[in-house]
């Protein structure tokens, strides 16, 4: 699969579900209006679409949500399309908020998955709650040392938050490489209304790198997942460093992703709104208009987002980062 920029469409992203059992500021509202579970895909129409994409040439898919784990019988769906890893899939991944992870490790691992990425953007007890608006960390990390446990290979993903975690990012990373864990820290992205304005949280990771590279020995790797993310190594040490920069260092010129929601729609770009709908094309006129919906969408695929953020400025797109998934 090409798109009209000449890209070929390798990596597949998966929202299984919009619904997640955190709340956290820079990604949700407090209150949130989710989709009703009859608008969904079934897990079974998700297998189907990911195996066409499978079988037109996407060798990564991601998993996410919201919170993928919360979904009903998602072992399921991740049990389905781990048999096809090493059969024109090259991973199965998954995005999770960690706090289900100790009860899904064993089973994730099974399944053929052999690296997660966790969200974590703090590890003092007081502000995780306060960031996730309830929740407990100790539940989280415990979730990270039990997939650790498990074989797989853990990513902490970790969003800068200006005044709120800037703090935390140095010592996060040290306690990455103690734990022999990868971290990748990200920009707070101007996706969905949300309750502050994010101008006073944006923390450009230029700034970051210079303090990390004062206080760790940092050398540029050619390591790639599919995503991104750009790596830097910490040497003498296991973990890497990863930037994802949407801001202050656009990726879009190798972009390789689309995006399907938990509800069908397929969005070329995360910053962007166009989309088509795959579940009705399914459902109407099967694989041939499935074929056709996707063909649609990648003639649209714009050459690149156009995130910006300014005081009182709108978000990029009306949808919150948990409806098109991370």
């Amino acid at each position: 699969m090409i798109d009209q920029h000449g890209r070929t469409i390798r990596y597949l992203r998966i929202s299984v579900t919009d619904r997640c059992d955190l709340r956290c500021r820079y990604c949700m509202a407090e209150k949130m209006t989710f989709l009703p579970r009859a608008k969904l895909l079934s897990l079974e129409e998700i297998a189907v679409i990911a195996e066409r994409f499978i079988a037109r040439g996407v060798t990564r898919i991601r998993l996410s949500g919201g919170e993928p784990l919360v979904r009903r019988d998602v072992a399921d769906l991740v049990h389905r399309l781990g048999s096809h890893v090493g059969h024109g899939l090259d991973e199965l991944t998954m995005t999770t908020n960690g706090t289900r992870l100790a009860e899904h490790a064993g089973s994730l691992a099974a399944a053929g998955v052999r690296r997660i990425n966790v969200s974590l953007d703090s590890r003092d007890p007081d502000r995780f709650r306060h960031i996730t608006r309830h929740g407990d960390v100790d539940q989280v990390i415990g979730g990270i040392l039990a997939a650790r446990d498990a074989g797989l290979s853990i990513k902490i993903n970790m969003v800068a938050l200006k005044a709120l975690n800037e703090d935390e990012i140095g010592p996060m990373l040290a306690w990455c490489i103690a734990e022999r864990l990868d971290l990748s820290l990200i920009e707070t992205m101007p996706l969905g209304a949300i309750d502050e304005d994010r101008v006073d949280r944006f923390l450009p990771l230029t700034t970051v790198f210079d303090r990390l590279s004062a206080d760790f020995p940092l050398h540029r790797a050619g390591h790639r997942t599919g995503g991104p993310a750009r790596y830097w190594q910490v040497e003498g040490t296991q973990t890497r460093l990863g930037l994802i920069s949407p801001l202050t260092a656009n990726f879009c010129d190798g972009c390789n992703r689309v995006r399907l929601t938990t509800e069908g729609k397929l969005y070329m770009c995360l910053g962007h709104e166009d989309q088509v709908d795959l579940k009705a094309a399914l459902r109407e006129g099967g694989v041939k208009a499935l074929d056709a919906a996707i063909d649609a969408g990648l003639a649209t695929k714009p050459a690149r987002h156009d995130f910006r953020i300014a005081r009182g400025m709108a978000p990029a797109v009306t949808r919150h980062m948990s409806v098109t998934g991370g």
